[in-house]
This record gives C-alpha cells, structure tokens and sequence, in this order.
C-alpha cells in the first residue's frame, strides 16, 4: 500500500496526462564508452561539449552516480534493471529491457552503436536497430559485426566515420517513429572515446597543442574548476599522482610529444560525441519535440588505463590504419579527483556523468546538482513509472528475476529519495557496497577498505581498523546479495584476503608484455610443446588492418622502425 501511496505523489507532481500516449514524453538514453569522470565541461573538463553542457544547464546533474566500471556490464545493468549477473549476465536470460517494456506501451524503440551482449537488439525488444555487435571497431573501417535491423551491414569504403553515422541512422529511426505517431525511446550507445583513437582530421588538429603542460597540469585544473561549479566542496581532497604514473616534467622530450598528442587524439573524439548529439538535438528542437523528450547521459565506465598497443605512433590518428591506446597517465588525469580506473569499483572506476534533460518534465531548477547515489539499474524503472507501463510478471523463455533499481521520479520531482536498497559493485574479482554515506570496497580480493564518503569522496581515508563492526555487516550484506540475488559464481563469492599482498602498482591492472609472451612461446616449442596460444589482442588491435610495427606504448616506445625513442620509467617494477 505504501508504494502505491508514494507512486500516486510523485504522479501528482507530474503531468496528469502522462498515461496518454500523445503527452508522454520520448526518451532518449545516450551512452558513451570509457569516458572519464571530468572529461565533459560540465563536470569540470576542458574539452569543448556545448551541447551536453546546455543540457546540464537546463537540466540537471548527478555528482554520485554509478556505472558498474566496465563496457558490457554497464549494459546489462541500464537495460534491464538489474545487476549484470542476476540478469543473467550478456544472455540477459534472467530478464527484460527496456524497449521490451516499453513497446507494449506503445512506444517505438530504436538503438544505434554498440551492443556488446548476446544475439542482437532486434531479439530483445528494439524494433530498429544500426551498430556493431562487438566490443569497438575500427572508426573508419568498422568490422564484421555491423548490422542494420538484423542483417549484415556492409561499411562502406569511404566516407565513413561510426560517431557520425551513430547519429545519421538515429535520425533515419525517429523519421520511422514520427511515421508511426508514437512517442519513442531511442537509445544511442557511441563507441567514442573508446580505443582505438582515432578522431577525424579536423577535431584532432583542434586539439594539438592544448595538452602540451600534461596531465599533471589538466588534472588540477580540472579538479579547480569542478569546486568552482559546485560539483564538489572545498574540503574534497583531489587523489594524488599515484606513483605508477610519472610526473609529467620527468618524461623525455619525445614521451611528452607522444602523450600530448595522444591526449588531443583523445579529446577530440569526445567534442566529435558532443557535435553529432547537437546535430540530433537540433533536429528535436526543429520538429517541436525537445521539450517534452526525456533526456539521460551516461558513460558506461571511468576512464581506461590500458596502455596495450597503439600503431603508427609517428603517423596521424586520422589515417584508418593507425590505431592509437588509451594512457594510464591521462586515464589519472581524465578521472579526476578520484583514485583508480576502468573495471575498479573504487569512485574512479564507477562514477559517471549523469545528464538529465526535460524541460517538460522536471521540477527541479534549471542546473540543479543531485548529491543523492544512484545507479544504471535506475533506468528501467524510472522510464517504466514515467511511460505508465507495466514490468512483466513473466516472459517467453526466461526466468525473470525481481528489479534491483529504484524510480528516480521523486528525484526529477524535486524531491529526495529517502532511503535505498544497498548499491551492489562487482566485476570480476574487484567489489564493492555503497550503503548511504559509508561503502566498502575490495581491490583485486584484497581486504576489505572502508570509506565515509559523505566526508571522503574521493576515497583517501581508510575506515576498516576503526569500524570493523561495520565492515562486517557490510561485507555479510555483500555476500548475502551476491550469492542470493545476483547468483554469482562461488570464485566470485570468495572472501576477500585477510591482509593485504604486496602489489606494485595497486591502481593498475597489469598485462604481460608482449615481449615475455614472446620468449614463453619460444621455450615451449624449444621443448616440443604445443605451440602456446599468442597474448590476446583486443578488437580495436585486430580491426586495424595494419602491418606497421606495434609499439608497446607503456613499456617502450619505438618509432616506425622499432628503434627504442623512450622506456616508461615503471618499465622494470611491472
């Protein structure tokens, strides 16, 4: 009765006519991919965004929101409601998304760009679809994956950039909807700013030379000018460079050359992201429908530390074949104030951008910040109470499992959330539980860390030794939510270690060098073994079509010749 009692208030505050199909607003979810903390202006960045930037003016903006710190996770949590495993993980086998919702409702959904989960959109509920199932692409050449309402999609030769054409085929969908005389929920999932970095020609030469001072300079900046727009308080004290990342003025003359142009490349993609969702909000803005669209922004993970490969480091990014890697040192400064990165559950891993836009809609004042924690599992059920459908009881082939978010309605009402269910963080071996101002985090299965953020935001001040009392209950209540409700795995399930083992780099995620790969091989055919599987490449490394030697940028730095022009000064410890 209760809930019933606090849906009825909330529905007041809002327009009586939202069940009415012809007042019910569209939805338009945007997801970017590895985006770091700060990087937007509206949060504290350099970068040039107007567009989100006007959003967050007119609308409003979440200082504590939380992704699950990794690309296909993310998804399974915005679209379904629920945490990744108690979905059923990329089968999402264990429940329904939103355009499954949705659509019985009578609203027509479109997707464009990345999927990154199982079978494809078409077979869970999205009615059109243009993107490529994989995990990144090629910029320019794509991949085998494209796919347009189900069907192969041959990229073209030429002419073709995934960003702009994300945007291109959202607008070709939503004439499709207007068609219809629907509202519609489109979800457009860029790949920017996910490696490979390639940006096109004119953005990248528009950064060149802004990141010249290094990511020593961009990060105080940035943490400056994120107090100065009230994102945070005085007190919040930034993360120092941790020290697996080297002070800019110590890196050689070339190293800065590679890093700032590296960064430029970076920035670049991410005013790209900003100038095609301009090109699609001024479409709604001509047709008369921006007011009344419901607007949310996201990244599905902080910033990516993974310094792998890049090719053609003494080429331009802009050349199809050149594939540049993301920069440990830049993914610090891209995150800021926080600590860690992309597959952490520590605030640099998890805490995304949140934009939302409805001038129609909202009640809150025009550039409010929202301190409240919420989560991607917030979507579904906040865009179901709006759109005035039913969650399904039951559905073909899947075992549904209960919601695990909750309807920020009486947030977009003005109000605060009283209360919330614990907000549940693990990917793989990395966990964590936000429970109102206190969370308890795991590095890698390392002890349990306890953190006050209502008083240590950036998680500097470990809590553990004087409150072990509450690092018990919360690491029971994790257990219990882990086991119970998402029904993870036992090796996912392990305790944590009870101390802590020496880790030389305890905010990076280490990969073997190719080098030692190398010589692992060459001994085991040296003894007649089989020949050892090569060291795993990613997506973006085997869509570059390239046959340019490959620089393990991070450990060394070669030119196009293989000469040796910089050794990471971490090289030895890694």
């Amino acid at each position: 009765m209760h809930r019933f009692l606090a849906a009825l208030a909330i529905a007041t505050l809002f327009s009586p006519a939202w069940c009415r199909a012809a007042d019910r607003p569209n939805m338009l979810v945007v997801l970017v991919d590895d985006l770091g903390f700060s990087d937007i202006g509206c949060y504290g960045g350099e970068i040039e965004t107007p567009n989100l930037d006007r959003l967050a003016a007119g609308g409003l903006r979440f200082t504590q929101f939380y992704n699950t710190a990794k690309c296909h996770s993310s998804r399974v949590s915005l679209l379904t409601g629920r945490w990744c495993r108690q979905a059923g993980d990329e089968s999402l086998r264990r429940a329904v998304t939103i355009p499954e919702v949705l659509a019985p409702a009578g609203y027509f959904t479109a997707m464009t760009g990345k999927w990154h989960l199982s079978k494809q959109p078409t077979d869970f509920g999205f009615q059109r679809y243009w993107g490529h199932l994989s995990g990144a692409c090629n910029y320019y050449r794509g991949d085998k994956t494209f796919r347009l309402n189900g069907q192969p999609w041959p990229v073209p030769d030429q002419g073709f950039y995934t960003t702009v054409a994300n945007v291109h085929h959202a607008l070709k969908f939503l004439a499709d909807a207007r068609e219809a005389a629907k509202p519609w929920f489109l979800y457009v999932a860029f790949n920017a700013p996910h490696a490979p970095l390639q940006p096109l020609e004119a953005d990248y030469k528009k950064y060149l030379g802004r990141y010249d001072g290094g990511w020593d300079v961009v990060r105080a900046a940035r943490a400056a000018k994120q107090k100065q727009i009230g994102l945070f308080g005085g007190d919040v004290e930034p993360a120092l460079r941790p020290e697996h990342i080297p002070a800019w003025d110590t890196l050689s003359a070339e190293m800065r050359a590679w890093e700032a142009r590296r960064m430029a490349a970076y920035a670049a993609m991410i005013d790209r992201v900003d100038q095609e969702l301009g090109r699609l909000l001024a479409d709604l803005k001509r047709r008369g429908e921006l007011d009344n669209t419901l607007i949310l922004f996201f990244s599905d993970n902080g910033a990516c530390p993974y310094d792998r490969r890049s090719v053609g480091i003494d080429r331009e990014p802009f050349e199809p074949d050149v594939t540049w890697s993301d920069s440990t040192g830049w993914a610090w400064a891209r995150n800021t104030p926080f600590r860690y990165y992309k597959q952490n559950q520590f605030e640099g891993g998890i805490a995304t951008p949140a934009v939302v836009h409805w001038p129609a809609g909202l009640k809150t004042a025009p550039g409010s910040l929202v301190h409240s924690p919420a989560h991607l599992v917030d979507v579904l059920p906040t865009l179901a109470e709006i759109a005035g459908a039913t969650l399904p009881e039951s559905w073909p082939e899947r075992e549904l499992t209960p919601l695990a978010g909750t309807s920020l309605t009486p947030i977009l009402a003005g109000r605060k959330i009283e209360s919330r269910p614990p907000i549940h963080l693990l990917f793989g071996s990395d966990r964590g539980l936000r429970d109102g101002q206190w969370k308890l985090v795991s590095f890698r299965s390392q002890p349990w860390e306890l953190y006050d953020l209502a008083k240590d935001r950036t998680e500097l001040h470990n809590l553990a030794a004087q409150h072990p009392e509450i690092v018990q209950r919360m690491a029971d209540q994790w257990h219990e939510m882990t086991a119970n409700v998402l029904h993870a795995p036992a090796k996912e399930r392990a305790p944590v270690a009870s101390t802590a083992t020496e880790q030389r780099h305890p905010e990076w995620t280490v990969f073997a060098s190719p080098e030692a790969s190398s010589a692992r091989r060459g001994a085991g055919k040296a003894k007649g073994k089989a020949k050892a599987k090569p060291p795993r490449r990613s997506a973006n490394a085997a869509d570059a079509r390239s046959t340019l030697p490959r620089a393990r940028v991070g450990t060394k730095l070669t030119d196009a010749s293989g000469n040796i022009v910089h050794t990471w000064p971490c090289e030895e410890s890694r």
